[in-house]
């Protein structure tokens, strides 16, 4: 008989030894990696925000039509780079041109009107005093035909005077009386006429009279409504948007296009509110790009703290206090300050996703009060040199119809 070799089972010891040192290696894994992000929220990430939820974001200035028109010319298009004061639109000019003349002959008439008002003073001076001299002629007039009368009342009754002398001499007297009452009357004309010319020409000069002013005016808005038949590129900037063709008829404030200023960009770094704690205007920031990937990197600063959470400032805004409710983590808009430099370099454009970093070392800073980091103002002087324009034009014609030289107002 063959010998049967009996195999003896493996001890159940072996295997529960390796499972143990697999649960060892795990677990030792896990320590390691725990010690490690303590580690690593110790030393970086408790002195960091990070956030993808934020955007390029800038200015976007429109330009509309300030008078009513019909477009004949369109100057810039789309993604075009114009500088500022660069014509961008041109209306048809007709209508302005025409109603530019009409205020320029309705200052020049108020102007010889104030004028003449300015001489009827002096003509009417005049003949109040020679009214005057009148009434003191006509009242010696009188006396005289009196003491005739009374010299030949007094020889009445006589060879010496006739009675038809007499009669003449009562006669004399009466138109004498006529001629001085006469004379007084028309004093009191002349005195009304001087008041009337002294009433339009007091407390005023021959530019500063109200008619004069109005007249003025209404020829400066003409000249402005005349000049802004050209609309100009308040700033300098890309074209964006642009909507308005060619023959299109518009009306004043209608959009036509508008103008992104690519040179001051910053971001909107939306930041979980559990995220604000440790915040601070002026911490820096570090901010990368989808567009450039991570082979750039902006340095920036944050400029300020949104003053609520974005779906408070919604169109409908939740209302938390009605039926179910759900917590929803909130977030709070972050601007975060670029550098120009750093943007001329590699430029952005408003709406690019972006990764933002920010270092809250230091946290010396204040959470409520910006500072001014990158922050330029904008401002055009496109405006305030038509309105120059127009007081230049209106002075020259108040110089010439005036006919002398008057201060500048």
């Amino acid at each position: 008989m063959s010998e049967q070799v009996q195999e003896t089972p493996a001890s159940p010891s072996n295997g529960n030894g390796k499972r143990k040192q697999l649960l060892m290696k795990i677990g030792g894994a896990f320590a390691l990696a725990a010690i490690g992000y303590g580690i690593y929220y110790v030393a970086y990430q408790r002195f960091h925000e990070e956030t993808d939820d934020a955007y390029v974001n800038g200015n976007l200035v429109y330009v509309n039509a300030q008078v009513a028109g019909t477009v004949v010319a369109i100057g810039a298009d789309d993604t075009q780079l114009v500088k500022v004061g660069s014509s961008l639109v041109r209306f048809d000019g007709a209508d302005t041109a025409v109603a530019l003349a009409q205020a320029e002959a309705a200052l020049a008439t108020s102007i010889r009107q104030m004028r003449q008002s300015f001489s009827s003073v002096d003509q009417n001076t005049a003949v109040l005093e020679q009214k005057k001299s009148d009434i003191a002629q006509r009242q010696a007039d009188l006396v005289k035909a009196r003491d005739d009368l009374a010299r030949r009342q007094q020889l009445s009754g006589t060879d010496a005077v006739a009675g038809e002398d007499i009669a003449h001499a009562k006669a004399a007297v009466q138109n004498a009386q006529a001629a001085l009452d006469s004379a007084k009357a028309a004093l009191l004309v002349a005195q009304r006429q001087l008041e009337v010319s002294r009433a339009l020409t007091d407390h005023t000069t021959l530019t500063d009279s109200p008619s004069v002013r109005q007249a003025r005016a209404n020829y400066e808005q003409a000249y402005i409504n005349n000049v802004r038949g050209s609309v100009p590129a308040p700033i300098t900037g890309f074209v964006a948007k642009r909507s308005v063709q060619v023959g299109q008829r518009v009306a004043p404030g209608t959009t036509l296009m508008a103008i992104v200023p690519l040179n001051n960009l910053w971001i909107d770094a939306n930041m979980k509110e559990s995220q604000l704690t440790n915040i601070r205007i002026g911490q820096p920031a570090e901010v990368t790009a989808d567009v450039y990937g991570g082979r750039v990197t902006y340095r920036g600063k944050v400029a300020g703290i949104g003053a609520g959470t974005g779906s408070a400032f919604s169109l409908l805004p939740a209302q938390n206090a009605t039926g179910n409710w759900i917590k929803v983590v909130q977030r709070v808009p972050v601007r975060i300050a670029l550098d120009p430099a750093e943007l001329q370099q590699h430029p952005l454009r408003i709406g690019l996703s972006t990764v933002v970093n920010v270092d809250t070392h230091d946290r010396s800073g204040s959470a409520l009060t910006a500072i001014a980091v990158n922050q330029q103002a904008l401002a055009t002087p496109v405006y305030d040199d038509q309105l120059k324009a127009a007081r230049a034009s209106a002075q020259a014609i108040v110089q010439r119809e005036a006919g002398k030289q008057v201060q500048q107002p």
